[in-house]
This record gives C-alpha cells, sequence and structure tokens, in this order.
C-alpha cells in the first residue's frame, strides 16, 4: 500500500453538499508502452460468462490487439474472424495492474471506449478475495445502450444513503449476493459519458477518490470548459476540493469502507454478451442473438477499443 500524502486537508461546500477534499500528489504515471511493465495480460476464463476470449500479451501483440504509439495505448477485440459455435470466444484483452491501492485517486484519459451491441466495457478497480475486498466499477455499460453507471459491489452489510451526486442512484444495496449482483449504481447524468456519443465527442476524463469514509467517481467530457487544470493536464498534484461535486458519490453513512475495501488493482476489460450484455441484448434494441452477432460478424467491432492516452494514479 503506498504511503499517504494528503497534504492541506480541509471541508468545502461543493454543489449542495460538504464533501472531504486534500491533495494528492503523483505516484504512477501510466501511459504509452509503460502499460506493459505495470499491467499483467489475464488469460483467465471470464467470471461474468462472456462469449470472449482472453488472450496473453504474446499473442495480443502477435495479433495487434494491443500496441502503444507515443503516449497512446490502444487495446481492442479481434475484428476479422467468424467463430465457430463449438470454439472459444473473440479474442480480447483484460489487463490488471501489478500494484494496489486503497486510499488514492485514479484519473483516465480516455478517447475512445469500445461500442457495439453484444460489447460490455469496462474500467474498474477490484480487491483480492472477491467480493470481500470490494470493487469499484467507474466505467461500464453494455450494448452501446443509455450512459455510463458506476458501481461498488461488496461483501454483506454495505448499503447506500445520503449520496450528494449529480448523478442517479440505481441501486442502494452493495452486497454481491443480493439482486443477482446488480450493486448499488450511480448513472451519470451525461449523454456523452458512453459508448458511441463518448467516442463521438473525443472521449474524456474519468477519475475516482477513494478514502476511508466515501468514494466519488468524476467525469469531464473532452470539451468541457470546466475540465479542472490539473485533471486536463496530468498535474504532479491534483486538489479534489476544486472537482465540484462528483457524479456518483457512495459515502460511508450506511457502509464501513475501510472494511468493505482492502486494496484494489486497476482493470480494463472488454466481454461480450455474458450476464448482463446478453441479458439485455434483444431489449437493448440489438439484431439476432447475442452469441451468434458475436460469432459471426467481426467487422462489427472494428470499434470495440479502448484508446487511453493517460492513466495517473495519486496518493
Amino acid at each position: 500500500m503506498p504511503s499517504l500524502t494528503r497534504l492541506f486537508p480541509l471541508l468545502v461546500l461543493s454543489g449542495s453538499a460538504f464533501v472531504n477534499a486534500a491533495t494528492y500528489g503523483l505516484s504512477e504515471n501510466f501511459v504509452g508502452s509503460s502499460f506493459y511493465s505495470n499491467f499483467a495480460f489475464q488469460a483467465i476464463t471470464d467470471p461474468t460468462n462472456g462469449r470472449v476470449n482472453y488472450v496473453d500479451e504474446t499473442t495480443a501483440k502477435s495479433k495487434n490487439l494491443t500496441f502503444a504509439s507515443g503516449n497512446t495505448f490502444i487495446m481492442r477485440a479481434d475484428d476479422t474472424t467468424v467463430l465457430s459455435a463449438s470454439g472459444p470466444g473473440r479474442n480480447s484483452v483484460r489487463i490488471q495492474s501489478n500494484q494496489q491501492w486503497s486510499t488514492h485517486v485514479l484519473v483516465m484519459d480516455i478517447q475512445h471506449m469500445p461500442q457495439g451491441c453484444g460489447t460490455w466495457p469496462a474500467a474498474w478497480e477490484l480487491g483480492n478475495d472477491w467480493p470481500n475486498g470490494g470493487e469499484v466499477d467507474i466505467v461500464e455499460g453494455v450494448n452501446d445502450h443509455g450512459v455510463n453507471q458506476a458501481t461498488l459491489h461488496t461483501s454483506a452489510g454495505c448499503t447506500m444513503s445520503g449520496q450528494k451526486q449529480t448523478g442517479t442512484t440505481v441501486g442502494t444495496d452493495c452486497d454481491a449476493n443480493d439482486n443477482s449482483n446488480a450493486g448499488c449504481g450511480v448513472q451519470v447524468n451525461k449523454a456523452n459519458s458512453f459508448g458511441p456519443s463518448f467516442n463521438a465527442n473525443g472521449g474524456g476524463w474519468y477519475a475516482m477518490e477513494r478514502t476511508s469514509s466515501f468514494i466519488n467517481v468524476f467525469f469531464w467530457e473532452r470539451n468541457d470548459g470546466t475540465v479542472p487544470s490539473d485533471v486536463k493536464n496530468g498535474a504532479s498534484s491534483v486538489n479534489t476540493g476544486n472537482w465540484g461535486t462528483p457524479v456518483a458519490n457512495f459515502p460511508d453513512n450506511s457502509c464501513d469502507i475501510s472494511s468493505h475495501f482492502a486494496p484494489n488493482n486497476i482493470v480494463f476489460d472488454l466481454t461480450f454478451c455474458g450476464d448482463w450484455a446478453g441479458a439485455v441484448y434483444s431489449s437493448d434494441g440489438c439484431p439476432s442473438d447475442c452469441t451468434d452477432y458475436v460469432n459471426n460478424n467481426p467487422s462489427a467491432f472494428t470499434n470495440a477499443f479502448w484508446q487511453l492516452n493517460g492513466v495517473r494514479v495519486y496518493t
């Protein structure tokens, strides 16, 4: 666990809510090829039962599913292969940071996220011994439908109340064993927060602040004039007190954050169909059957890629 360097702690008024805020110093700056040395490629069976085949680093490089160009890192799905119904799923990539963090701020400069019917992209944090170590989904959605949703998944005894945010609460029970693991989610109140609209707008910045008393998620569109300068410029320190009201606020009013969240790793992935995207595939207006569509329409996934301009951790 990295040492805490929270300078100038204060209590500020943000929107209609008082929120704790602090200045954090830059600890890690992942850009371009540094993702290869700081993240592990997880060639694992998808725990969400997706129609996916997560490949190792050697395969990802040889098939051009990941590559770095300057400060940009790309990770994408195969978009050329028609799959056999009895064979493995569509090749894709899942990476996890080698390091873990507790109290910290994560800032992600995302130029493009995977899009398309059948897709289920996520940028998130995960603790050991799931769900006891906690999970924070920062960017997540399926089938290009709707806006981004930020969600917590925990062990029993964590619920949300008294949230102060601009987003809309869609669940208050964080227990992964309840409600088919729906978690306690908050939908972002901006149309450009997810999928094709996010990409067409040039992407933007997502940030997550985690302390022992709250977890906050922030979002700024690429051309939003209110993007804090420390976020936009990748500064050597950030002051969350200047960031305004978060899109999602998960306070400790009815959840002991410290006991439900262990040190977490950062994860980026892209799966297909599975427990969420497959379950709502037809109702999201997508064609055919999800598995059949993923198997037989590789060109539909030309835009199923992450383009990361930088991922920064502040402690």
